[in-house]
């Protein structure tokens, strides 16, 4: 069984829109589908190095208060993969595409007709709860 591991990486606006990326048509893994910046986590790095790495290699984005949302295994075949996603309250800083076709700022509930993953919609979903849980629901602070 093959192992691979990712680290993936979610801003979110103060309005609850979540950053995705559209991969290119001939991207080796989902051509033409939206899914989330982040990638492989090479031998020695831990997942929040990975993160910071990849996302500044295709987003040009320095990650600053990185939050560990979920991890997701995901079973495809003879591969085995970990997903360990983060998200980050996007404050401002410029961005630039390194990877993909195009980026966009989508509401969860936007992402239904997006070509996407099943996976990847578990994730958004997830997402989408972590937003209410913070922005909505009152907190005993």
């Amino acid at each position: 069984m093959a192992v691979r591991n990712v680290s993936l990486f979610i801003l979110y606006s103060s309005t609850g829109q979540i950053l995705l990326q559209h991969r290119t048509h001939d991207a080796w893994r989902l051509p033409n589908h939206w899914a989330f910046f982040g990638g492989g986590i090479e031998p020695g790095e831990t997942p929040t190095e990975a993160l910071m790495r990849e996302v500044i290699e295709e987003l040009s984005y320095h990650v600053q208060d990185p939050h560990f949302l979920m991890s997701q295994v995901v079973i495809d075949g003879e591969n085995e993969n970990t997903k360990y996603v983060y998200v980050e309250r996007y404050e401002g800083q410029p961005l630039q595409l390194g990877e993909g076709q195009a980026m966009g700022w989508f509401f969860p509930d936007e992402t239904h007709e997006l070509k996407m993953i099943d996976h990847d919609r578990a994730i958004v979903e997830r997402v989408r709860q972590y937003l209410i849980e913070r922005y909505v629901r009152p907190r005993d602070d």
